[in-house]
């Protein structure tokens, strides 16, 4: 599509804020919140954006709306134009995590209410916005997402101290971490034609099952300290100094650059050994969107990133002396 931009000031703004709700702020936001943050709020950011996530994808495959016409819109984003609309992930995964984000610190951190609702308020705006304005969701899309992220939320935070639980509450807890989210992706609802949906999805549910195990194995070896519910005294949010930036900034960019190793072989041994049982030629493609492919490959490779992001990224750290 040819198209001429008019505005650049929204042209970059929503650009920049559509990326917000892509894989490319999940991997960076949520490793950087339990590297230099709090492993506490990482779990339940991690815990809330998987099942929001996995609702929203498979809501889109059972209802089936398509994503606006174009023309009369112009659609900015071409990998997700396979996908169907309603409702808008985006949406749903900016409003899970700015107000879990805003919940979850409230009873930890002293900061102004006022400003944290209000930051909560303008990051998952902005991301709902860009939506519309990419022209990959209609205003009753991003509505729709964000109600039903809302009544998620509302229906789950009772739950939210129990779920915190789990990762102790039995050696047999892994074996469920895996099996469950893999049958669930592995049993994904079945397109009319191919769509990034079932894998997004396998990649969220991996993740979030290797973020899991990670907690537990940390809990197990008491490899850490289990974090509180809720802090006896609230702290105050410690002031940004240079050299607390460099070190996040060290940490954070030893912590990726470990965590893309692993994925990348992990993803080349795993298609390997996949390409190898179901004799499928190693440079096609699109034997990779296969389902029984494309699931096990996902779902090892992201599992794998998770438990290395919780579990041996603060293990060098703590080797480099980070900690």
């Amino acid at each position: 599509q040819k198209y001429i931009v008019k505005n650049y000031f929204y042209y970059y703004l929503f650009r920049f804020s559509a990326a917000l709700g892509q894989e490319v702020f999940y991997i960076t936001f949520l490793p950087f919140t339990h590297w230099n943050i709090d492993p506490y709020l990482s779990r339940r950011l991690v815990i809330i954006w998987v099942l929001v996530m996995y609702v929203g994808q498979i809501a889109k495959d059972i209802l089936k709306w398509p994503r606006p016409f174009s023309p009369p819109v112009v659609k900015l984003e071409e990998r997700m134009i396979a996908e169907y609309g309603m409702p808008s992930t985006h949406a749903m995964a900016a409003t899970a995590i700015s107000f879990t984000l805003l919940i979850s610190t409230m009873d930890r951190y002293q900061y102004p209410f006022v400003l944290g609702l209000l930051m909560a308020v303008v990051f998952s705006t902005l991301v709902c916005l860009s939506r519309i304005y990419t022209g990959m969701h209609t205003v009753l899309d991003v509505l729709g997402g964000i109600l039903i992220t809302a009544v998620l939320i509302v229906f789950t935070y009772p739950a939210w101290t129990l779920i915190d639980r789990l990762d102790s509450a039995s050696p047999l807890f892994p074996v469920c971490a895996i099996v469950v989210p893999f049958v669930l992706c592995y049993n994904y609802p079945a397109s009319d034609y191919y769509s990034p949906t079932r894998a997004d999805t396998t990649t969220i549910m991996a993740a979030g099952a290797g973020v899991t195990i990670g907690f537990w194995i940390n809990h197990f070896f008491q490899l850490v300290s289990a974090p509180t519910e809720s802090l006896p005294v609230l702290q105050n949010i410690p002031p940004l100094t240079t050299d607390m930036l460099v070190l996040g900034l060290t940490k954070f960019t030893v912590g990726i650059v470990l965590i893309l190793l692993v994925r990348q072989l992990v993803q080349n041994l795993s298609l390997q050994v996949l390409y190898s049982w179901f004799k499928v030629v190693t440079r096609n493609k699109e034997a990779r969107r296969r389902l029984e492919i494309e699931v096990p490959y996902k779902f090892v490779t992201y599992t794998s990133v998770g438990i290395c992001a919780t579990t041996f990224v603060p293990m060098l750290h703590r080797f480099l002396g980070l900690l």
